[in-house]
C-alpha cells in the first residue's frame, strides 16, 4: 500500500508537469505567432513607404528630366542667334573671297579695273563669341535637394508607429494608408479601388502539398520538399485558392509577389485540380477560369486555352478589380504607379474563387488593409440575387 501511495503521488507531480509543460508551450506558440505577425506587419509599413517613395521618385525624375530639358533650351537659345550670325558671317567671306577671286582672273585690265571699284570692302571680324551659360552644378544641386526630401518619407513623422513585440491581433500584410503621402496623380484611382477592398486568405485544404501556408493563411510559399500528405481535394498543380468567393458586388484585393512566374485570377469551383499533361497550372487553360500570368520577359492574359500577350511590368505588387454587376475582371500594376495591365469581360453565373499558381522558390502575400469590408456570406450574395 505505501509503494501505491508513493506510485500516486509521483504520477500526480507528472502530471502537474505535465499541465505546466502544455502551458508553457501553448504561450511559446503565441510568443512565436505575435512576433510572426509584428515581423509581417512590419515588413508591410517599410514595403508601403518604400512603395511611396518608388512612385513619388518616378514623378520626380519626370519633372527633373523636365527641368533638365527646360534649362538647355534656354541656355542654347543664345547660341541659335549666335549660329545664324556665324553662318551669315561665313556666307558674306565666301562671297567676297569668290568676287576677289574673280578680279584675280580677270585678264581685261579694263573690266579688271571697273570691278575694282564696285568691290566693296571685305566683311569685318565676327568677333568674340558670347559665352554659354551652363550651371551643371545648379541642376545636380536641385536634384539633390529633391532626393534629399524624397528621403524624408521613410523618416516623416506621420510614418505608422513602431510594431509592440505583442500584438495578437494585428495582421501580415496591409495595403498602404490611404491618408499617406502617395502622389495626387495615382491617388485618386486606387483610393477608389479600395473602397471595394476585401482582406482575403488561402484555403489551406485546396493547397498543393508542396505549398506552405503562414502568417494566418495569408502567405503561400512553394517549398521544393513536401509539406506532408495531400489533403481531400487538393491541387495536384501547383495551385492554392482562396477561403473567400464571390457571386455578386464589386471586390478588389492586392496581392505582392516575390518575383515573375507567377499566376493570378479568378475560377469556378470546378476548375480541375488534377494533373493533366506536362503543364503544372491550369489558371486561363479553361473555360471556367480567368488568369494573369505573369513571365520574366512579358505578361500573358489567358481565357478558356486562349492568351494575349502584355507588355512587360513591374509585377511585385498587383491589384485584382472584380464587378460582377458589369461582368468585368480588371487586373492592374500597382508600383511604380498603378496601371491598367488587361481587362476580362465576362457574363459570371456561378461563384468565383481567386485563385493561385507560383513557381518553385516563389511566394505570395495577401495584403490586407485595416477596416476592410467582408466578402458577403453565402446567403447574403443569394438573397441579393432576388
Amino acid at each position: 500500500m505505501v509503494v501505491k501511495a508513493q506510485l500516486r503521488a509521483k504520477l500526480e507531480v507528472t502530471q502537474q508537469q505535465a499541465t505546466q509543460a502544455h502551458t508553457q508551450l501553448q504561450e511559446l506558440q503565441q510568443q512565436k505567432s505575435q512576433i510572426q505577425n509584428s515581423a509581417c506587419n512590419l515588413a508591410s509599413v517599410v514595403s508601403g513607404k518604400f512603395s511611396c517613395l518608388l512612385q513619388a521618385l518616378e514623378l520626380r525624375r519626370i519633372s527633373a528630366q523636365r527641368d533638365i530639358e527646360a534649362a538647355q533650351t534656354q541656355a542654347l537659345a543664345p547660341a541659335l542667334d549666335e549660329e545664324q550670325r556665324l553662318r551669315g558671317h561665313l556666307e558674306a567671306l565666301a562671297q567676297y573671297g569668290q568676287r576677289v577671286q574673280g578680279l584675280l582672273e580677270q585678264v581685261d585690265d579694263q573690266t579688271f579695273l571697273q570691278d575694282l571699284q564696285q568691290l566693296s570692302e571685305p566683311p569685318g571680324p565676327f568677333g568674340p563669341l558670347t559665352p554659354l551659360q551652363w550651371d551643371e552644378d545648379k541642376q545636380l544641386g536641385n536634384l539633390k535637394e529633391l532626393l534629399s526630401l524624397l528621403s524624408g518619407l521613410l523618416l516623416e513623422e506621420g510614418a505608422p508607429a513602431t510594431v509592440p513585440a505583442r500584438a495578437p491581433d494585428l495582421v501580415p500584410l496591409k495595403a498602404p494608408d490611404p491618408e499617406a503621402q502617395v502622389p495626387s496623380m495615382v491617388c485618386p484611382l486606387r483610393k477608389k479601388l479600395w473602397q471595394n477592398y476585401r482582406n482575403l486568405t488561402f484555403d489551406p485544404d485546396s493547397a498543393n502539398r508542396h505549398f506552405s501556408l503562414s502568417c494566418q493563411d495569408q502567405r503561400v510559399t512553394h517549398c521544393r520538399r513536401s509539406q506532408g500528405p495531400a489533403r481531400l481535394g487538393s491541387f495536384e498543380l501547383w495551385q492554392v485558392q482562396c477561403t473567400q468567393s464571390f457571386r455578386v458586388g464589386h471586390h478588389y484585393w492586392e496581392v505582392r509577389t516575390s518575383d515573375h512566374s507567377v499566376t493570378l485570377g479568378v475560377a469556378y469551383s470546378e476548375l480541375t485540380r488534377q494533373k493533366l499533361g506536362t503543364n503544372t497550372d491550369n489558371i486561363g487553360r479553361e473555360s471556367c477560369s480567368w488568369g494573369l500570368c505573369i513571365q520574366a520577359d512579358s505578361v500573358l492574359a489567358r481565357h478558356n486555352g486562349d492568351s494575349w500577350r502584355l507588355p512587360r511590368v513591374s509585377a511585385r505588387l498587383l491589384g485584382i478589380d472584380l464587378d460582377l454587376a458589369c461582368g468585368c475582371l480588371a487586373f492592374y500594376s500597382l508600383e511604380p504607379q498603378v496601371q491598367l495591365l488587361h481587362t476580362f469581360h465576362a457574363l459570371f453565373t456561378r461563384p468565383l474563387y481567386p485563385v493561385f499558381w507560383l513557381l518553385e522558390g516563389r511566394t505570395l502575400t495577401l495584403c490586407h488593409q485595416p477596416g476592410a469590408k467582408l466578402p458577403p456570406a453565402p446567403q447574403e450574395a443569394a438573397s441579393a440575387l432576388h
